[in-house]
């Protein structure tokens, strides 16, 4: 079936198996790697991309799902080449260890803070409850959360 998305600004159009994931599209078709395959099951949330505005998990959605979307990915997520204000902070405050929860991680809190400039920690929590990290603890991903909340957008 004949799929287009727009990811990042750019308009991608394929055909595709109708059984083909929305992060095996991005990777394989958009040559976007930075969206990560974890889990395969939604739970770790290192597939997470921002779709027409909002979180998913793209390794539970199908291309074709997203045909006529509006995707933005880690590639996407900051302005240029500087990076955004939870990308700096994470990276400042050496929050993350291996990386691989990273794209999840940075999509999910940007689009939080978008929502919720001056948020708590309970708060950030609940936020990124469905983006799972085996080794920070979180503790230093939310404090790293936390300081991007205080910085200019």
């Amino acid at each position: 079936m004949k799929v287009k998305i727009n990811v990042n600004g750019e308009d991608f159009a394929s055909d595709v198996e109708p059984r083909l994931l929305l992060v095996d599209f991005l990777r394989d078709t958009a040559g976007l790697t930075g969206t990560h395959v974890g889990c395969e099951t939604g739970s770790c949330g290192s597939c997470t991309v921002l779709l027409d505005g909002r979180p998913v998990k793209s390794c539970l959605m199908l291309a074709a799902q997203a045909d006529g979307s509006r995707i933005i990915t880690i590639e996407g997520i900051s302005k240029g080449e500087s990076m955004n204000r939870v990308q700096k902070s994470l990276s400042e405050s050496k929050a993350l260890q291996c990386g691989f929860c990273a794209p999840g991680i940075v999509i999910t809190a940007s689009w939080f803070l978008d929502k919720n400039e001056n948020p708590d920690e309970g708060e950030i929590r609940e936020a990124l409850s469905g983006n799972i990290c085996r080794c920070t603890g979180y503790q230093p991903v939310v404090d790293a959360v936390l300081k991007a909340s205080k910085e200019v957008k």
